[in-house]
């Protein structure tokens, strides 16, 4: 049985949670899932003071003393994810932000690797294509590999044309992120394997001080073609290579 999270970027039970609940409900008719609903709202998340310890000396170090580890530990058990939030001011929730600024030292050193990540966004005229954009490009940096998932409009009072295209809109996003659960991790894209080549390269340059070079040493990621070993096709291979160059170039000209 799989096990997926659903992140939910806002206290409210209204139409974000439905319309999370009906993505749940086609899931369910899809296969056995194990499906739990995580509410920001109950967990205590202090807002990032930018110090950088957590990129610098390790997250252990963070003077924040909060609910930060216990989300990660969900997220740690869990085979998918589900983003879920509303548009508020033409953006996510400040809960969703501050979540991913809490955890963005796993930009660096990424783990999720093999389990998918996808979005749910609820708004009410126009702007949400952008936050599902966003936060399943936040969700890749974090080792994820990104589902299609879905903005629907749900401007109150909601009519039936509008329950109905919410309807059909998270059935479809369920149908994908279910392919997704069961298939091999996808390759990555020449953008990430761009990312990770550049970074690689920089970082390698680096020396034991820096808590990023003895992680990926330790990792193995200096030697690897990708974080995990992703089926890289010979036009692939190539690129790597010559990211593998203009990481050199940008090592030497900053």
């Amino acid at each position: 049985m799989k096990k997926v999270i659903a992140l939910i970027g806002t206290q409210s039970r209204r139409n974000t949670y439905r319309a999370v609940q009906q993505f749940e409900a086609r899931l369910k008719e899809l296969g056995e899932v194990d499906f739990e609903y995580v509410f920001l709202s109950d967990y205590h998340l202090e807002f990032c003071r930018g110090c950088k310890l957590c990129f610098d000396k390790g997250e252990a170090n963070c003077p924040i003393k909060d609910d930060r580890d216990l989300l990660l530990q969900k997220l740690e058990q869990s085979d998918g994810v589900v983003f879920a939030t509303p548009n508020y001011a033409f953006q996510l929730t400040a809960r969703m932000k501050n979540f991913f600024d809490r955890t963005a030292f796993i930009y660096h050193r990424p783990r999720f690797f093999g389990r998918p990540c996808t979005a749910i966004v609820t708004q009410g005229i126009f702007g949400g294509g952008t936050i599902a954009k966003y936060v399943c490009t936040s969700g890749e940096n974090m080792g994820f590999f990104a589902v299609k998932g879905c903005c629907v409009n749900t401007l109150e009072p909601m009519t039936d044309v509008q329950q109905r295209r919410l309807t059909a809109s998270t059935r479809k996003a369920a149908d994908r992120f279910h392919r997704a659960l069961v298939r091999p991790s996808p390759a990555p894209s020449l953008f990430r394997l761009m990312l990770f080549r550049i970074a690689r390269t920089r970082i390698k340059a680096l020396n034991d001080e820096y808590l990023d070079h003895r992680h990926y040493r330790d990792m193995g990621w200096f030697e690897s073609d990708y974080y995990w070993p992703a089926p890289l096709g010979l036009p692939k291979r190539v690129a790597g290579t010559l990211f593998d160059l203009i990481g050199q170039l940008v090592v030497r000209f900053t």
